[in-house]
């Protein structure tokens, strides 16, 4: 499957993966991965077949929602969780089990919440990171450049303002799938 992804990703995409490309290597078995800028429903196979390049083992969350049939079996094959959006459920307190109870997971998610454009960062990755005292990986996905950049490990210190600050800039210059949503 890895010689198919790379095909599809490096050859007929024409992309390219740059920075910590030893993610399947490293010792960290627990992370939150947000990718951004995401702008357009592309994003979700760019970073399947980057993962499948990498032979990365990543996880999302989603709505519950998506888990019936006839998509569910499939969500759950790429590694998906389920969770209720709907109810008076603490989702940070929710995810944080997640990682307390698998030996490996690593959660990808987009750290603005929707495909469109927006001022600020949602934190709930960031409170979720600090909770379950996992480190952030940040990756690019810059379609302007056809590049997936990824980050070292990030462990959040307790100046949230300081550290969002260190992760857009790890961001800044990249243009997504949608450049005016980036």
């Amino acid at each position: 499957m890895q010689w198919l992804a790379k095909l599809i990703y490096f050859k007929l995409l024409g992309w390219q993966v740059v920075g910590n490309t030893n993610i399947s290597k490293s010792t960290v078995k627990k992370a939150v991965i947000i990718a951004a800028p995401h702008t357009s429903w592309h994003d979700f196979y760019i970073g399947v077949l980057l993962r499948a390049v990498l032979q990365v083992k990543t996880n999302f969350v989603g709505k519950k929602e998506l888990f019936v049939f006839p998509f569910g079996w499939f969500f759950k094959v790429l590694g998906g969780s389920p969770i209720n959006r709907g109810a008076n459920e603490n989702k940070v307190e929710a995810i944080a089990q997640l990682f307390k109870g698998k030996d490996e997971f690593r959660m990808a998610l987009s750290p603005e919440g929707t495909r469109k454009k927006v001022a600020t960062w949602r934190t709930g990755f960031y409170h979720i990171a600090k909770k379950a005292q996992v480190p952030i990986i940040m990756f690019t996905l810059d379609f302007e450049n056809k590049q997936n950049k990824i980050s070292e490990p990030f462990y959040p210190t307790d100046d949230i303002e300081a550290d969002f600050k260190f992760m857009r800039q790890f961001y800044e210059g990249v243009k997504g799938k949608i450049p005016h949503y980036s």
